[in-house]
């Protein structure tokens, strides 16, 4: 069953039964004030025909007369009079009796003054009357066929006003269901008829302050990471499939030029070791392309924990070290503060280690005396670490496209590199709620610049 079916539904049941409930109410109010004024009125019959009987205007064969023919044509007021002793006085008509007094009933009257009650259909009232000082008990009775009939009238009328009512209302409720989700019905074709070609379309929020525009937003936002996770495995592809396929050929280049001729030993080793020079090359590849590719898939899946921001870099110093023993490493921990929170944060160690290892070799591989300067401090929320170099420096071009993948700079040929370190630093950054800036001076040097709440932010807020 559709939405709209079931809003529908849950619209006219309520609203059924809530009108239903109304028109209860108008049907009994109306009946009980039908019952008021009739009592009203029988009370003023009974009275007017007992003061008749009593000041012997009218003889009471006379006035029996009249109410047995009334009667034929009319519902007329059947009125008895009694003195306290249950002396029968007058009747309108004796043989019918539609009361049928008791002893019971005179005391009830004698006491409370004034008694009301129904009769089967008729309703009946019970009063003591004081004529010239003496008491009588009169008693009146008639069938109210005029309030019965309006009353039969208003119940037909309400029944159909009910039928009509909530036929409209629920064709209204259908109505304004379907116009209140004709938006998502749209997203819904939009959604089913979206290709992978597609997926740099958004949809059109009309309001955001709705459930359907949070919806709509929702979607968006499941788009927007859809499609990075879409373009990031094309990239990932088009990448590998391009970047593997020099060092690949030059490897098979090698090899093939040894196999050529027979040649002496010193000329095989060469041959060998820059074979192994070009396959380390595609094994550092690979290791950055997946390293690259884990930066956009999983991402809440990356297991964190508490790290010391110095103790950290002094692994990655001696890392640097065992790899590349001409490198160069300086770190300053001159700012180093008391509270270790203040340098700690919470991440993961092989994730930003290889951040950390790529500055530090960028530094050293751009710079004359293959030295980089490392200076930790803090400030606010936010733990700041320098990577600095005494090196080529960076033009304009290279500091805005520098983090963009396999990005060479245009002073740096000559320096061995596949462009994707920088690339996947500025991810493992971001993927820690940090940022990298850069401050470079041509032919004098770059420090590139991260920042990354800690611990101490965390436990403060």
């Amino acid at each position: 069953m559709k939405i709209r079916t079931k809003l529908t539904i849950r619209y006219a049941g309520a609203t059924a039964f809530v009108f239903i409930l109304f028109m209860l109410t108008i049907y009994i109010s109306t009946n009980r004030s039908r019952s008021r004024e009739f009592y009203r009125d029988l009370k003023r019959e009974a009275i007017t025909k007992a003061h008749l009987f009593l000041d012997k205007k009218v003889d009471a064969e006379t006035m029996q007369s009249i109410y047995l023919s009334n009667r034929e044509f009319i519902d007329e007021v059947e009125v008895a009079v009694y003195d306290t002793a249950f002396h029968l006085l007058y009747h309108d008509a004796q043989q019918i009796d539609i009361v049928k007094e008791t002893p019971q009933m005179i005391e009830d009257i004698l006491l409370n003054k004034n008694i009301e009650f129904y009769q089967e259909d008729y309703q009946v009232v019970g009063l003591l009357y004081n004529y010239e000082g003496t008491n009588y008990i009169v008693t009146a009775a008639a069938f109210d066929g005029y309030g019965y009939a309006k009353q039969e009238s208003l119940r037909w009328l309400l029944i159909l006003l009910t039928v009509v009512g909530l036929v409209l209302l629920a064709s209204l409720g259908y109505i304004l269901a379907k116009s209140a989700l004709s938006p998502v019905s749209l997203l819904v074709q939009k959604v089913d008829k979206m290709t992978a070609s597609d997926l740099n379309q958004r949809f059109l929020i009309q309001n955001k302050e709705d459930e359907l525009g949070e919806l709509t937003q929702t979607f968006n936002k499941m788009l927007d990471r859809i499609e990075q996770s879409f373009n990031a495995q094309k990239m990932f592809v088009s990448n590998v499939s391009h970047e593997l396929r020099t060092p690949m050929a030059a490897l098979k280049a090698e090899l093939e030029i040894s196999l050529l001729k027979v040649r002496s030993t010193e000329e095989y080793k060469m041959a060998i070791e820059n074979a192994l020079i070009d396959a380390k090359k595609v094994i550092r590849l690979i290791e950055d392309l997946l390293d690259l590719a884990k930066t956009d898939y999983l991402k809440e899946g990356v297991q964190k924990e508490k790290i010391r921001l110095d103790e950290l870099l002094l692994d990655v110093r001696e890392s640097i070290l065992k790899v590349s023993p001409d490198y160069f490493v300086e770190l300053s921990f001159v700012d180093i503060p008391t509270d270790e929170a203040l340098i700690s944060v919470l991440g993961n160690r092989y994730l930003l280690c290889t951040a950390f290892m790529n500055l530090m070799e960028n530094n050293c591989k751009y710079s004359q005396d293959k030295t980089s300067y490392i200076r930790i401090s803090y400030k606010d929320d936010l733990a700041i670490i320098y990577f600095s170099d005494r090196g080529v420096g960076m033009t304009p071009k290279d500091i805005e496209n520098v983090f963009l993948p396999f990005y060479r700079g245009e002073n740096t040929n000559h320096i061995d590199g596949n462009g994707i370190g920088m690339t996947l630093t500025q991810r493992i950054i971001t993927l820690h709620q940090g940022r990298i800036s850069i401050a470079s001076v041509l032919k004098q040097g770059t420090t590139f610049i991260i920042k990354i709440p800690h611990l101490g932010a965390t436990m403060t807020g």
